[in-house]
């Protein structure tokens, strides 16, 4: 199964250019339809903005783009290639403008337009979706800090912690990286630590990159 980054949530970020207001919106859509109706949802809620530029990108589906009355390639290219920078899959951007009056210029409109969608996209986040073992390892507490750091040090994640006689741990780790996190564990405690594959998982999870 793929690997990819999707928007972690839904964001809106906003800014003024030369009187100009400009607000950015990030979704996360499996499909062409559910694009589709948060285009709709912004031109019924901003009816009286002057832009609704939007992109998507669906994963094995279609990538569209639309300059909603801006000058070709100054709005919805710009939007979308901002999408297409930050990697990510199954995304929906809209840009709403309202005129201030004073024209930005074809340079101007294609930095505002960008400018727009990555303040969104970053006010969303970024998940990674991929397959992911479910591992169970329970640790004394001389071990907990530095398991913590080992599991970080391999892209895991460690999804459920429970206190009791030991730590018990629920660690998700890339699957790739599975093998040679348990050998890692294994070989650090001289053997006194290990780890059990308890099942597998293909979903996502928030990323620092």
């Amino acid at each position: 199964m793929d690997e990819y980054l999707i928007p972690t949530r839904d964001s809106e970020a906003e800014f003024v250019e030369k009187k100009s207001r400009f607000i950015g919106r990030v979704w996360h859509t499996e499909t062409e339809a559910e694009a589709l109706a948060c285009v709709k949802k912004m031109r019924e809620q901003h009816w009286d903005a002057t832009h609704n530029v939007y992109a998507y990108i669906i994963k094995d589906g279609p990538t569209r783009f639309s300059d909603d009355g801006e000058p070709g390639g100054t709005a919805g290219m710009p939007t979308l290639q901002v999408l297409q920078r930050e990697n990510l899959f199954n995304v929906c951007c809209v840009v709403t403008r309202y005129f201030g009056g004073i024209l930005l210029g074809a340079g101007g409109l294609v930095r505002a337009y960008a400018k727009g969608a990555k303040l969104a996209v970053d006010a969303a986040g970024k998940s990674v979706k991929r397959v992911w073992d479910v591992i169970y390892l329970p640790v004394p507490y001389s071990w907990y800090e530095r398991v913590k750091l080992e599991v970080a040090a391999f892209g895991g994640i460690i999804r459920e912690t429970q206190f009791g006689a030991d730590v018990e741990l629920e660690v998700l780790t890339p699957q790739g990286q599975t093998q040679d996190f348990l050998a890692r564990i294994l070989d650090l405690s001289a053997g006194t630590l290990e780890g059990l594959i308890a099942g597998q998982e293909y979903r996502a999870f928030p990323v620092e990159l």
